[in-house]
């Protein structure tokens, strides 16, 4: 199974009553594991789960720190990023280079790399004194 058709498979699990907007998030572990999450809405909307965040916790869950490749789908019109929490969130466990895939349901595909997508990342060199 490769990203896309893992990301795809998971979105269709999606807990969205209220956005009715399903993500799936598929990241390839340092291991070549693959690990899916998806959208888990709340009617607290701040207490819902975006599916790269679902994704990441599976990935740790399993004993693994750092991914290699990601990607996201939802049904839009033009793909969709993701959001800022989880722009920090990704790169806590991917390196620069590593490369994101948006997509959308329709075939519709931009890449960027971790680097690209948040560019001035926060990291721990932040709080090194020296």
């Amino acid at each position: 199974m490769d990203l896309r058709e893992a990301a795809e498979k998971v979105r269709e699990n999606a807990y969205v009553p209220y956005s009715k907007f399903k993500v799936g998030a598929a990241l390839r572990g340092a291991s070549g594991t693959i690990y899916v999450g998806c959208n888990v809405e709340n009617v607290a909307y701040p207490e819902g789960t975006c599916a790269e965040a679902g994704a990441i916790a599976a990935m740790v869950a399993a004993g693994e720190t750092e991914f290699t490749e990601a990607l996201v789908i939802a049904d839009s019109p033009t793909p969709v990023p993701p959001c800022g929490g989880c722009r920090q969130k990704l790169v806590e466990f991917g390196k620069a280079e590593v490369k994101l895939t948006m997509c959308t349901t329709d075939g519709a595909e931009t890449v960027m790399t971790l680097a690209e997508v948040l560019p001035g990342r926060f990291d721990a060199s932040h709080m090194e004194r020296t």
